[in-house]
């Protein structure tokens, strides 16, 4: 079989045209390291035919009638008078009430995935170890009661200096964090109650196997300090056996690990639960990742689903003019299959789980993914197929189940036709202001968005309003010598047509507000506002294409929690969203979301 044939055999797609509307074909050198790389597993049996996508098993879940609107956060960013410097779960539980107050329907966050704790330059919420655990660095360590009477004058003027740091700290807050941790579990061994031990124990059996196996990798990650595949072959897969020998071992390592997951879900199930007794329609909006670190939980923990050698990305468009790669491992569609595509609900369920809607990020890669091997350049990849329909059945299935909501993150090379079948299933689309465009460069009005749809000015890695209306992202981006894709002649144009369509909105002013409003009468069901929108923030979150360059993932509100509570920029948005229909707290609203 000539290496052509293998690839179509392995769902390799040979060319495809891009963003720019290029043709490109790939290869012969990346078409054999992805054939080899997808050889290497369980997709050595070979990807089936494209399924004709026929009528949805079931349509996923469309939530409680109405239009509303999220406030959405970079939840290790929020700064407050008692987190630790990282935003925390008590921090989040605030902003629940905070929303209610202002009529939003939830709060939006950033994945709460697993990561490493170590190195902590690396903090990435969308390059996680695992998308089935939580990131510890979110636990409220004053919250447990095993830790009461545990603080000392030393970690107060710690905590204080890490509270004033304008940068997240991660170095520092890790090493407090999971010191105070360590001695919150010792006094969980030592003295506590009975409930609470029943409640851990409830917790552990709920969780397994897959919790004792993130225990034993953790344990067996700090024993090696290596990736995962150069461990010797008993710990590359052990088996149950093998991990009960290490839990002997390990003396109660392996419940450490277990008893911060069981905190860290304790303490979001708690935001869940006061969410829902508030009344909000949706609660919590969580971020799925596309991938994982293949250095990680996940792809060692199911090596046959997970292709480690072969990193996501995405190939050249008009912001990323050389393509991107993503460092991350996605899934392959035929180790899905072979396990009747068990990991997918896992991943689905571990978010569903707190959350009432959840954004799949980069939802494309339910029909194919775009895949660099090792030491080419992102524009050097090549598109695989992955089991479209079988996904689009699983996804929509979980969401009936678990009544949350799917909202599907469609930007970038989008196949045509792509964004109706992902509809017919009831998964909602995600439009992004600012490039809900027509040919002529002129926004499209409010009436032109889809109802079953969030809509956004922005995302986390775009600019601000106020960084991209006085182009200061450019700045940045010519100061990193990172190509900007726009230039300032187009941004001048982009403004332009910005304020004609406000105005024919009847928006007195150009400011954030009158965006909020323009997206707040379109009939989207869904309106996320950014608070650094809210507070004017010039700088984004992350700036794709850098690593160190730039403090991507680190920067804290200017504005403490509390204070942010009494900004009169948040009262009104509120003002206008409540204006288009979209409060919350609407007698007529609460009574519909009552009534679901």
């Amino acid at each position: 079989m000539s290496l052509r044939q293998e690839a179509a055999r392995l769902g390799i797609q040979a060319e495809y045209v891009d963003a720019l509307g290029q043709r490109r074909k790939v290869s012969g050198r990346a078409i054999d390291s992805i054939v080899r790389a997808l050889q290497a597993g369980s997709a050595a049996t070979g990807v089936p035919g494209p399924r004709p996508i026929g009528p949805p098993v079931r349509e996923a879940f469309q939530g409680p009638a109405g239009r509303w609107w999220l406030l959405a956060v970079q939840l290790y960013g929020i700064r407050s008078r008692r987190n630790w410097g990282h935003g925390d779960f008590s921090d989040l539980l605030a902003l629940i009430e905070l929303a209610a107050e202002a009529g939003a329907a939830g709060v939006g966050l950033n994945p709460l995935h697993a990561l490493f704790d170590d190195p902590p330059d690396q903090p990435s919420p969308y390059s996680p170890s695992s998308r089935l655990f939580l990131n510890p660095l979110y636990i409220d360590l004053d919250a447990i009661p095993e830790f009461e009477g545990q603080r000392t004058a030393e970690m107060t003027a710690t905590i204080e200096r890490l509270r004033r740091s304008e940068l997240v700290d991660y170095a520092g807050v890790a090493a407090l964090k999971l010191r105070s941790l360590r001695a919150a579990h010792q006094a969980f061994l030592q003295h506590a109650a009975p409930a609470r031990r029943d409640d851990f124990a409830a917790f552990c059996r709920s969780r397994n196997p897959a919790l004792a196996r993130f225990a034993a990798f953790e344990v067996l990650r700090g024993r090696f300090a290596q990736p995962w595949w150069t461990w010797p072959s008993e710990w590359r897969s052990p088996s149950e056996s093998a991990t009960e020998r290490l839990r002997a071992e390990a003396g109660d390592e392996l419940g450490f690990h277990e008893y911060v997951q069981w905190v860290a879900d304790r303490q979001l199930m708690r935001c869940r639960d006061r969410a829902r007794a508030l009344g909000l329609p949706i609660g919590l909006y969580v971020d799925v990742a596309v991938g994982v670190r293949a250095d990680g939980f996940d792809a060692w923990n199911a090596p046959d689903t997970v292709v480690r050698t072969l990193s996501l990305g995405a190939p050249p468009d008009l912001l990323n003019t050389a393509g991107q790669d993503w460092q991350l491992a996605g899934f392959s569609g035929v180790g899905l299959q072979a396990q009747a595509f068990a990991p997918f609900r896992d991943m689905l369920r571990a978010s569903m789980r707190y959350a009432g809607a959840i954004r799949l990020d980069h939802v494309l890669g339910l029909k194919r993914l775009y895949l660099i091997p090792a030491g080419l350049r992102p524009d050097e990849g090549a598109y695989v197929r992955m089991p479209f329909g079988e996904l689009l059945d699983v996804t929509a299935e979980e969401s009936a189940a678990r009544h949350c909501i799917v909202i599907g993150e469609d930007l970038g090379t989008v196949p045509r036709g792509f964004r109706a079948q992902v509809a017919r299933f009831g998964i909602w689309s995600y439009r992004v202001m600012l490039f809900e465009r027509d040919a002529a460069g002129d926004f499209l009005p409010p009436a032109d968005y889809a109802e079953r749809a969030l809509v956004t000015f922005t995302t986390h890695d775009l600019p601000t309003f106020a960084g991209w209306r006085t182009r200061h992202d450019l700045a940045v981006r010519e100061t990193l010598h990172i190509p900007a894709g726009e230039t300032h002649a187009a941004r001048a144009q982009a403004i332009a047509a910005l304020d004609t369509a406000l105005r024919r909105q009847g928006c007195p002013a150009c400011d954030f507000a009158a965006v909020a409003g323009y997206l707040a009468a379109s009939p989207a069901r869904l309106l996320a506002i950014g608070l650094e929108d809210v507070l004017d923030l010039r700088d984004q979150a992350n700036v794709p294409g850098t690593i160190d360059q730039h403090p991507n993932w680190r920067r804290k509100l200017p504005a403490e929690l509390e204070r942010v509570r009494d900004d009169p920029r948040l009262a009104a948005i509120a003002r206008v969203a409540a204006r288009h229909g979209r409060n919350a707290r609407a007698p007529d609203n609460a009574e519909t979301a009552r009534g679901t």
